[in-house]
């Protein structure tokens, strides 16, 4: 059955005041997503008010802000594809293409779980504000693990609310066929680059390799090229567009990571809403570090290898510690080589957007979106 929603006024983006930041684009998104979440309530309800409750908490997490990067970049990639904001079908692909926000929303609870981050955006995290819950109350059992089966579980109602959105958008049962492409391969993608996450930092793998195969996988396909294929798919676009769109989404998905990972050591808490450091303090095998061990093995510098191994993955890594680590990552020439990668990216992105017609305002906004993305500072 196809839900009826009303977003207001569609987003067009050609306007002074959808630009630079998508301001309306975003507004609308945040619309769709609230009124498809109340929508859901009522499921939720009929099967116990304290299931209820726990999905309340799902949809707070959703609605509690974020860049919303990825429909836009479906947007976008439909428009350029020739979509029209004007056109009978704008409506349902716009609550389409919110859905890729609770895919975002299963990655994040499900990846702070695995990750034991303590903070998103400033609050506490699902399974930790389920543990509260657990401890407050004094249940049976391990609050850790009440908390941990919590975020599992909404982490996977997020998941398939997520296919339920889209199917329901009231998008043609033809385009629905032609955007499962992209959706299927975009869901097979992020968990294949979350289990080669947990499967290398398990293993030890500092590779370079490694680290770029899960930022391949793990955002790049889920944050920008899958988002701009399905809006590709959904406006029936040819196969050279599609390709273009998919090399530009690689290379700037990669980049949006190393952005993040330099965010992670180098940023402002206030800004990123996490603590400074955190990544080191879970180990995560970054292209950052793996190339500050790698520039440390050529110049022998034992000393440097030894104390990144200990810092990364010490859960007790104080501001002092990580402040070493900072100095060391300059020092070793890392932060300017991730630097130099992400410019290297962005500019072959660009090369691959220039490599096709796009319609305009989109291939404009595409490209600003770019620089966007590898220059944030959250």
């Amino acid at each position: 059955m196809t839900r009826t929603v009303d977003t207001g006024p569609l987003p067009t983006g050609d306007g002074t005041a959808g630009r630079p930041d998508d301001r309306e684009l975003v507004v609308g998104i945040e619309a769709v997503l609230a009124a498809y979440l109340e929508s859901r309530r009522a499921a939720t309800a009929a099967i116990d008010p304290a299931f209820a409750e726990a999905a309340e908490s799902l949809v707070a997490f959703v609605l509690a802000g974020g860049k919303r990067i990825r429909p836009t970049f479906a947007w976008w990639g439909w428009r350029g594809a020739g979509g029209s904001p004007d056109s009978p079908e704008a409506t349902s692909v716009l609550r389409g293409i919110s859905a890729l926000e609770l895919i975002q929303a299963c990655a994040l609870i499900h990846d702070d779980l695995m990750d034991a981050s303590a903070t998103r955006r400033g609050h506490p995290t699902v399974h930790v504000a389920f543990a509260r819950r657990h401890a407050d109350a004094g249940w049976r059992g391990r609050p850790a693990r009440f908390g941990a089966a919590a975020a599992i579980l909404l982490g996977d109602l997020a998941l398939v609310w997520a296919d339920d959105m889209l199917r329901d958008s009231g998008l043609h049962p033809a385009v629905v066929a032609r955007a499962a492409v992209p959706w299927e391969a975009m869901r097979t993608e992020v968990l294949g680059g979350q289990f080669l996450d947990v499967l290398h930092q398990s293993t030890g793998d500092t590779s370079t390799r490694a680290a770029l195969q899960i930022d391949r996988y793990k955002t790049a396909a889920y944050t920008v090229e899958r988002p701009l294929h399905l809006g590709a798919a959904i406006a029936d676009a040819d196969p050279a567009l599609v390709a273009a769109y998919r090399r530009f989404g690689t290379d700037i998905g990669v980049a949006f990571q190393l952005r993040d990972d330099l965010l992670g050591v180098f940023g402002d808490p206030q800004v990123t809403g996490k603590p400074a450091g955190d990544d080191l303090r879970e180990g995560k095998r970054t292209l950052l570090l793996a190339l500050a061990l790698e520039h440390a093995e050529r110049r022998r510098d034992t000393a440097a290898c030894a104390a990144i191994e200990t810092a990364v993955g010490d859960p007790d890594l104080d501001a002092a510690g990580v402040d070493r680590m900072r100095d060391m990552l300059l020092d070793l020439g890392a932060v300017k080589s991730v630097e130099q990668r992400i410019a290297t990216l962005t500019g072959s992105a660009l090369d691959a957007l220039s490599s096709v017609e796009i319609e305009e305002p989109a291939a404009t906004r595409l490209a600003e979106l770019a620089v966007t993305a590898t220059r944030r500072r959250s």
